[in-house]
């Protein structure tokens, strides 16, 4: 319930995203035989709520949220920078992870940045996420795996156009509209940690969710939210300045903001020292 109130309250334009989520989580951590991990891999570009998303995941599971115990995250640029060191970044990898589901069945493991790590190295986790009752005695089937990444950005701004320039609300896109095209080119992506990606290949991944890119209405949103979240009472006029502050693509209808709602915070220190 706290999953869905979240969503509802702090996530805008993400009709998609909120209720496949809430469906995927909720039902995994109800289903007291699951078959396999749950895997879910998110989708867009920058500013658009993948990190948020995720966070919010980890407070609805965890009472500490992303500061759990039982809470993993991986940044690809940080955790695995060096191409040369693929094959121990691999028994790394996998070692984390069979320690720590042997002490908690029920971890969170989260991998950042996926367009930005090196292809091959992801599938070395391939035999936790299968159908496997156990591993060297160990059971992977409570654990949850969370993937982030702007792969697959382009096409999902590519349906989204057709919708608005067919003169369809975003809300009409459909799950079953962009899922297959966009799990078809980000393993096609040579550019992205699932270049031709067992875990795709193998139909490991539950659920390719796709981010839509935010509208200016989506930006003054997150602006309301982030000048309520600092104490402050919301000036329509600083909402508008700072939404026009952004800058939105294509160049010639400006629909979309090119960082999603990625600068507001920046933004608003200008306004609110």
């Amino acid at each position: 319930a706290a999953l869905q109130e979240n969503l509802d309250k702090k996530l805008f334009g993400q009709h998609l995203v909120s209720k496949v989520v809430v469906k995927a989580v909720r039902g995994f951590l109800n289903n007291t035989n699951a078959k396999k991990p749950l895997a879910l891999s998110l989708h867009g570009w920058t500013g658009t709520g993948k990190n948020f998303v995720s966070k919010i995941v980890a407070e609805s599971i965890y009472k500490r949220g992303l500061q759990s115990k039982y809470v993993h995250q991986f940044v690809a640029t940080l955790h695995f920078p060096h191409a040369q060191s693929i094959n121990l970044y691999k028994d790394q990898l996998q070692s984390w992870i069979r320690g720590n589901v042997s002490i908690c069945p029920r971890s969170l493991f989260i991998f950042d940045e996926m367009d930005k790590m090196h292809a091959g190295l992801i599938d070395s986790i391939k035999p936790f996420l299968d159908y496997y009752e156990l591993l060297d005695g160990v059971s992977y089937r409570q654990a949850i795996f969370i993937f982030l990444s702007n792969a697959g950005a382009e096409k999902i701004t590519e349906v989204a156009l057709e919708f608005w320039r067919n003169g369809r609300t975003r809300e009409d896109i459909q799950l079953t509209d962009i899922q297959n095209a966009l799990s078809v080119s980000v393993f096609n992506n040579k550019n992205s940690g699932f270049w031709h990606s067992n875990l795709i290949d193998r139909n490991l991944i539950d659920y390719f969710i796709p981010f839509l890119p935010l509208e200016y209405k989506h930006v003054k949103m997150c602006i309301r939210v982030e000048i309520g979240s600092r104490g402050y009472t919301v000036d329509e006029d600083i909402v508008s300045r700072i939404a026009d502050e952004m800058t939105y693509f294509p160049r010639e209808e400006r629909i979309y903001s090119d960082k999603g709602c990625k600068t507001v915070d920046a933004k608003l220190d200008y306004y609110y020292d």
